[in-house]
């Protein structure tokens, strides 16, 4: 299932949304003309945003939900499809360095309830530092301008806005020979791992280091991500990145292959704190190295 199309319940948000607000407003027994004011707009406005068709200002919403005097959940309810309207439009505007196989794995991150991610090679590109992703970038784009590399890394580390928003929760599992592929310098290194550190610190986000002498027989040789999201949201899919493609898999029978490899390399997985000392090791092998006095390391 290569070369994806949009994601139509993924791009269904300022539609829902829309249904909300246009419940709530009935339920209320106000009219199109009774609320316009409060978005300091016309009739035509509040149509076109209960109808979904033109992109929700957050002033606007949130307006209209106090007028409203929506409960806390249903206030947390629009927020999440306010987010998830906001994470559809602020990609778009990089799609002429976004390969196609990409797009839709962006675009259904940031409704996702949970990312189960493991990496072999590199850190995981949601957990990527600027310098560390700029590296890459310069690598897989040889002969690009210098704009277009720096877009893609821009692409890159503003997919790590959503995480303001304690969501989703994320595992990464890194294979340990992460920590001792040299990726540009010692510095870019030891800055990507003390950011995995503080990073990983955070209640809804862990990373945990797959060590080189457990799971020989567990690792695959690609990095896989397994997406879960809210009922009501699409349903589970497996994302499989090869070099210069990707797969999609949603069939039951698939992804329950790829959940059995996720839960092995879990089980042969350092816990937390084993992983932090780890981190914690790397960070120090690789300041000595910038200092030019690696010793032993």
């Amino acid at each position: 299932m290569t070369g994806p199309a949009a994601d139509p319940k993924r791009a269904a948000s300022p539609r829902l949304l829309g249904d909300l607000l246009r419940r709530l407003r009935q339920e209320r027994g106000l009219g199109l003309k009774d609320v316009a004011p409060v978005i300091r707009g016309s009739v035509s406005k509040v149509s076109r945003l209960e109808r979904g068709e033109s992109p929700p200002k957050e002033r606007d919403v949130h307006d209209l939900l106090h007028h409203y005097r929506v409960t806390a959940e249903l206030y947390a309810h629009a927020e999440d499809l306010l987010r998830q309207t906001r994470n559809e439009e602020w990609w778009k505007h990089y799609t002429d360095v976004t390969p196609d196989f990409l797009k839709r794995l962006i675009s259904l991150e940031g409704s996702a309830e949970k990312i189960y991610t493991y990496e072999t090679h590199v850190v995981p590109g949601l957990l990527q530092t600027p310098e560390y992703t700029r590296v890459l970038v310069r690598a897989a784009m040889h002969g690009e301008p210098a704009a277009a590399v720096e877009r893609r890394v821009d692409l890159r580390q503003g997919r790590k806005a959503m995480f303001a928003n304690g969501r989703p929760r994320v595992v990464a599992l890194l294979d340990e020979a992460v920590l001792y592929r040299l990726v540009g310098s010692p510095s870019v290194m030891r800055e990507q791992f003390q950011y995995l550190l503080e990073i990983g610190r955070r209640p809804h986000i862990n990373i945990r280091i797959v060590p080189s002498d457990r799971a020989a027989d567990a690792v695959p040789l690609y990095p896989i991500t397994h997406l879960f999201f809210d009922d009501g949201g699409p349903p589970e899919l497996v994302y499989v990145e090869h070099i210069d493609s990707a797969r999609y898999l949603t069939r039951p029978k698939e992804i329950d292959q790829y959940r059995h490899v996720l839960n092995r390399l879990s089980g042969a997985a350092a816990d937390r704190e084993d992983s932090e000392t780890r981190l914690r090791k790397a960070i120090d092998r690789y300041r000595r190295l910038e200092r030019g006095t690696a010793g032993d390391a």
